[in-house]
């Protein structure tokens, strides 16, 4: 019976802990400002249960991200289409990459907060790994592209959360507008052929 609800208070404060960190990010002017103390009095926890349960920050941050994009990756896991696997990949690409484009709009403080924070690389973190991965196997069913791998970097690379920040945040694009150009930059990717070697270029 004790170690029931033990692992029920556990849960319970897990919860509580994601419900205060998502609030508090979503708020705040600049993720750096978002301390572990915050989110412990924020929920009602002590600092230790905090650290317990998530390590540190960053294991936090993970977490909370995870939870938020957990309908997402589901869709893009076993979904119908557009993000699904049944779907034609010159369709499933612009969709998925508009999928996360969209999340990272909805969770600007978090995602910001996730990628300037953690690992010393962000290509080395689990979740731009993850998305990179699936993205390059989509890419890979395209004949006319002939490198999936720096294809994927580059389409990901439209996405970041400090690029996102930096045209919504400071240039005051729309979310549309964001959208709209994302689209039609992923159309002329999947469109082009075969890159040109550089060395003949040069030689030309």
């Amino acid at each position: 019976m004790s170690e029931r609800r033990s692992r029920k208070d556990a849960a319970r404060n897990r919860e509580a802990v994601l419900a205060a960190a998502d609030a508090l990010f979503a708020r705040c002017e600049s993720p750096a400002d978002v301390t572990m103390a915050d989110v412990a009095s924020a929920a009602g926890v002590g600092k230790g249960t905090l650290f317990r349960a998530f390590d540190d920050r960053a294991g936090l941050l993970r977490a909370l991200y995870e939870a938020r994009l957990e309908p997402i990756r589901e869709a893009v896991e076993a979904g119908p289409p557009p993000l699904g696997p049944a779907t034609p990949p010159t369709d499933r690409v612009p969709a998925v990459l508009d999928a996360l484009l969209c999340f990272k709009l909805d969770n600007r403080r978090l995602v910001l907060a996730l990628e300037e924070g953690g690992s010393p690389s962000p290509y080395r973190a689990e979740h731009y790994e993850r998305w990179h991965s699936m993205l390059r196997a989509v890419l890979e069913q395209i004949p006319a592209l002939t490198d999936s791998d720096f294809t994927a970097h580059a389409l990901l690379a439209a996405t970041r959360a400090d690029l996102v920040e930096h045209l919504a945040g400071e240039k005051r694009v729309p979310p549309e507008r964001m959208r709209a150009q994302l689209a039609n930059y992923v159309a002329r990717v999947l469109a082009s052929g075969p890159p040109q070697d550089p060395a003949r270029l040069s030689a030309e």
